[in-house]
């Protein structure tokens, strides 16, 4: 019995330090702006991209910035599956192609964009951003300080 709880409360925590990834830009703006935090939308292609899954891997699911993001961020991806048992609802592919409409007019995977509460970008990453995940958030807090 003591075994499984201790199973349990490692999941918990476990699951407590990942990053929750919101998929309606609309609301997550709505966040952003009443929890006076930045916007980080990601553009990926999770299932053929190898820059959006070393990206995903090495910077998002860091414990390092899953922290960073529980305080500062509210994230949302945009995921263009291609594998027919990835595919996403017709709704959230036509929001997705939306949002790429209007902020990936050039089709880059992966494209990360920093928006302030207001819905200004203030940064954008084209492709893997070449760094490991403390120092993208030491470019994020850079950014802060300028805002």
């Amino acid at each position: 019995m003591r075994m499984s709880l201790a199973v349990v409360v490692i999941a918990l925590l476990t699951m407590s330090m990942t990053a929750n990834w919101q998929t309606n830009f609309v609301k997550a703006k709505e966040e952003a702006k009443s929890e006076h935090k930045y916007l980080l939308l990601n553009f990926s292609g999770s299932d053929w991209c190898l820059p959006c899954g070393r990206t995903k891997k090495e910077i998002f699911e860091d414990k390092s910035f899953n922290a960073f993001a529980a305080s500062n961020l509210v994230l949302v991806n945009a995921d263009f599956p291609r594998l027919k048992k990835n595919k996403l609802s017709v709704a959230q592919t036509k929001e997705n192609e939306a949002l790429a409409e209007q902020y990936d007019k050039q089709g880059a995977f992966p494209l990360t964009i920093l928006f302030d509460a207001d819905g200004k970008i203030l940064k954008q990453w084209v492709g893997f951003p070449a760094e490991n995940a403390g120092k993208f958030i030491e470019q994020i807090k850079s950014v802060e300080q300028r805002n």
